[in-house]
C-alpha cells in the first residue's frame, strides 16, 4: 500500500462537517455541540440552517511524524486510553460523481491521547508555542505536562516509534452510503497543536481476513478532523483531560487549520446532552478516488 498520498488540491473550499438526527432532546450543531436543554455553542448553527456544502475535494494536510502504516482493520481504537467515548462517524464521497459514495474506501485515523501522547511515541511537541503558519507538527522538545518526553526525529518527516503500542489507531471500511464508523476517544493536545484527528482515505485495496489489515490499493486524501472551541474548553476541565498541564493551541493558532480552511467536525452528546458519557462526531470528506495527491 502506499505509504504517501498527501498532498495540494486545485480548490481548498471546505466541505462542511455533517451529523445525523438528533437523539431525544438533543440537537445537532455544526462544529460545536448542542446540549439537553436545546442551548447551542456560539461556534455552531442548528444543523435544520446549515446549507448543504458543494461538491468540492476536502483540503489536503500534512500526514505529520507520527503516521504508522500498521493499518489494522478494528471498529474499537481505543485500547487502555482513558477518556471521554467518542463515535467518529466519517463519510466519504466522489466529487467527480456528484458526491455520490464511495464504497469500500478504507478510512484510516491516528490520534493522540487524552494527555497528548501517540502510540508508539512518548511525547509530542513544538519549541516556542504555537506554530505561525508552519505546516508541520513536528517534535522536538520535552512538553511540560503529561508527555514525559519527545520523540526522535521531528521536522515535517516522519519519526521512528520508540514502543509497539497500537492504542488510538485503525482501519473501518465504508459501507453502501459511503460511511465508516470507529469507536475512539476525544483526543487531547499537545504543544503547539490544536486538537485534531488525522486520516487518510485508502482506495482499490483489500482486507486481509487472516491478518486483518488493509493491503494494496493507494491514498486518495490525508487530512485532519478538528474540534470546536468551547467544546474542547468544557472538555479540559474533566477528567483525564485536566491532568494535561501543556497550554492548550486555539483553532485561531494552529497554522496548519488555517490553511486547510476546514475540518470541523460536527458533535452532538451520545446521551441526552451529558458530553462527558460520549459523543458522536461526523464529518464529509471529498475525494477523487483516482487521485494519489502529491505530499505537501
Amino acid at each position: 500500500m502506499a505509504a504517501n498520498g498527501e498532498g495540494r488540491v486545485s480548490r481548498r473550499a471546505a466541505l462542511t462537517a455533517m451529523g445525523g438526527a438528533g437523539l431525544g432532546a438533543v440537537g445537532v450543531v455544526a462544529g460545536g455541540v448542542a446540549l439537553a436543554d436545546g442551548s447551542e455553542t456560539k461556534t455552531g448553527t442548528p444543523v435544520s440552517n446549515v446549507t448543504t456544502p458543494a461538491c468540492v475535494l476536502s483540503p489536503e494536510t500534512t500526514e505529520g511524524p507520527y503516521y504508522l502504516d500498521y493499518e489494522m482493520v478494528r471498529r474499537d481504537v481505543t485500547e487502555d486510553r482513558p477518556g471521554i467515548p467518542m463515535i467518529l462517524r466519517v463519510t466519504v464521497v466522489d466529487t467527480t460523481a456528484g458526491c455520490r459514495p464511495v464504497k469500500r474506501a478504507a478510512v484510516d485515523i491516528w490520534h493522540c491521547d487524552a494527555g497528548g501522547v501517540y502510540s508508539g511515541y512518548e511525547g509530542n511537541t513544538l519549541p516556542g508555542g504555537p506554530p505561525s503558519g508552519t505546516p508541520t507538527d513536528a517534535p522536538t522538545g520535552t512538553p511540560t505536562g503529561t508527555p514525559t518526553g519527545p520523540p526522535p526525529g521531528g521536522g515535517g518527516g516522519h519519526a521512528d516509534p520508540v514502543n509497539d503500542l497500537t492504542f488510538l489507531r485503525g482501519v473501518q471500511l465504508t459501507n453502501g452510503h459511503g460511511i465508516a464508523e470507529l469507536r475512539t476517544i476525544y483526543p487531547g493536545w499537545y504543544q503547539g497543536r490544536a486538537l485534531h484527528i488525522h486520516v487518510k482515505v485508502h482506495v482499490g485495496g483489500k482486507v486481509d481476513a487472516e491478518e486483518k489489515t488493509y493491503t494494496g490499493g493507494h491514498v486518495s486524501h490525508t487530512g485532519q478532523f478538528f474540534f470546536a472551541e468551547e467544546l474542547a474548553e468544557k472538555v479540559a476541565a474533566m477528567e483525564p483531560y485536566k491532568n494535561n498541564t501543556v497550554t492548550r493551541v486555539k483553532l485561531e493558532e494552529d497554522g496548519i487549520y488555517q490553511r486547510a480552511g476546514s475540518g470541523l467536525l460536527t458533535i452532538r452528546p451520545a446521551h441526552r446532552g451529558r458530553i462527558e458519557r460520549g459523543l458522536i462526531a461526523a464529518i464529509t470528506v471529498g475525494v477523487d478516488p483516482s487521485a494519489t495527491p502529491a505530499a505537501v
